[in-house]
């Protein structure tokens, strides 16, 4: 049984190909996925008012980074991975979070995943 099963996951990616993708892989390892959601706006109030045992976040959204999301979910103490084509440029208070660098392949997302649930939250 996937580390995943029963975990609800926040999916925060603007790639609608990417949200599929993401959204089939997780629901295969048995997690409940939040969202995905596409915007800052939307990505904002899923993380603020939903039960969740984890986030995905990818930084750069059309619409803005993901950091203030990221920032919630550190004061709810619910752990997050970042993913991103880019290491410069992260927010200095957030640069300690894990980081899935794009493009990422099966293993990495469920090793970072599956270690993202397995860790005491921040």
């Amino acid at each position: 049984m996937s580390k995943l099963a029963g975990k609800r996951i926040l999916v925060v990616e603007d790639e609608p190909l990417i949200n599929m993708m993401l959204e089939e892989i997780l629901l295969d390892e048995g997690a409940v996925v939040v969202g995905p959601a596409a915007s800052l706006a939307s990505a904002m109030t899923l993380a603020q008012s939903e039960v969740l045992d984890g986030a995905l976040l990818d930084v750069n959204l059309g619409d803005g980074k993901s950091f203030p999301v990221a920032q919630l979910l550190q004061q709810r103490r619910v752990p997050f991975v970042f993913a991103t084509a880019y290491g410069q440029g992260m927010d200095e208070m957030l640069a300690t979070a894990p980081i899935l660098a794009k493009p990422f392949d099966l293993r990495s997302l469920m090793d970072a995943l599956e270690q993202l649930v397995g860790r005491e939250p921040r």
